[in-house]
């Protein structure tokens, strides 16, 4: 098996392995730099498993940025039926694509 690590960025929780691509909610970097998800919640090297309470002391993942995009629009409907009331909101999230590039177990 490879080695793989859960982390959590931006409220939710990713499992990455190296090379992985991963879109993630907007951080502060920009394209081509390499930052650092020093909140990591589980790591295997291929054969152990760690699992942090609540997090793997001296573990992070590497990875760098690709590019910023926004995601696909989500689309709010809210309607009360024989009321006449309908509303129709929008949404398209700021995302930033990651590129995998170091597991580091700690």
């Amino acid at each position: 098996m490879e080695a793989y690590a859960v982390v959590e960025t931006g409220g939710k929780q990713y499992m990455v392995k190296k090379g992985d691509w991963l879109d993630v909610e907007l951080l502060d970097a920009e394209a081509g730099k390499k930052i650092s998800l020093s909140r990591v919640l589980a790591v295997s090297d291929g054969k152990a498993l760690t699992v942090g309470k609540p997090e793997v002391a001296g573990a992070s993942v590497s990875a760098e940025v690709v590019k910023e995009f926004r995601g696909t629009k989500v689309i709010a409907f809210k309607k009360k039926r024989r009321k006449g009331y309908h509303k129709k909101i929008g949404h398209r999230q700021d995302l930033m694509r990651l590129k995998v590039e170091e597991i580091k177990a700690g």
